[in-house]
């Protein structure tokens, strides 16, 4: 496990992209689960990232629509996925929504925001992000 701490949006933007640099494409979907407090910083993280692979798309939270699909410009990916669990209480509910299907192509990178709310439905090969923000407003990464 390896620790960073970001002091700032730009400190976050570095720490994403030496994760990136460090993510390689598989036989499957690469997916990332990301966990923290609300307002750790999770969604930021994935702005972050969408934007080193020159993502067009403005990338905002799917908490509400859970779901989010955007085409990958730069990198070795075609799709970023983000995902967010929060309001999700089984494994199950993903299923719905293609789950199986997306972590069947390699050409995924899926970020999922809550993992732990439907942890039976992730893969075996899955890396995990755990962000915490501490009262002075720096962000605590734990890769």
């Amino acid at each position: 496990m390896v620790k960073k701490v970001s002091k700032n949006i730009h400190d976050t933007a570095r720490i994403a992209w030496g994760f990136l640099r460090q993510v390689e494409k598989g036989n499957a979907a690469t997916v990332v689960g990301l966990s923290g407090q609300l307002g750790a910083g999770k969604t930021a993280f994935v702005k972050a990232v969408a934007r080193h692979l020159k993502v067009k798309d403005t990338v905002n939270s799917p908490t509400f629509v859970i779901i989010k699909k955007y085409k990958i410009k730069k990198g070795t990916h075609k799709f970023l996925f983000h995902l967010d669990a929060y309001r999700l209480k089984k494994g199950k509910e993903l299923a719905m929504l293609g789950w199986k299907e997306i972590l069947k192509n390699p050409e995924n990178l899926v970020f999922i925001e809550w993992p732990e709310n439907v942890k039976k439905a992730m893969p075996r090969k899955i890396r995990y992000i755990r962000i915490n923000h501490s009262p002075n407003g720096y962000r605590h990464f734990e890769l």
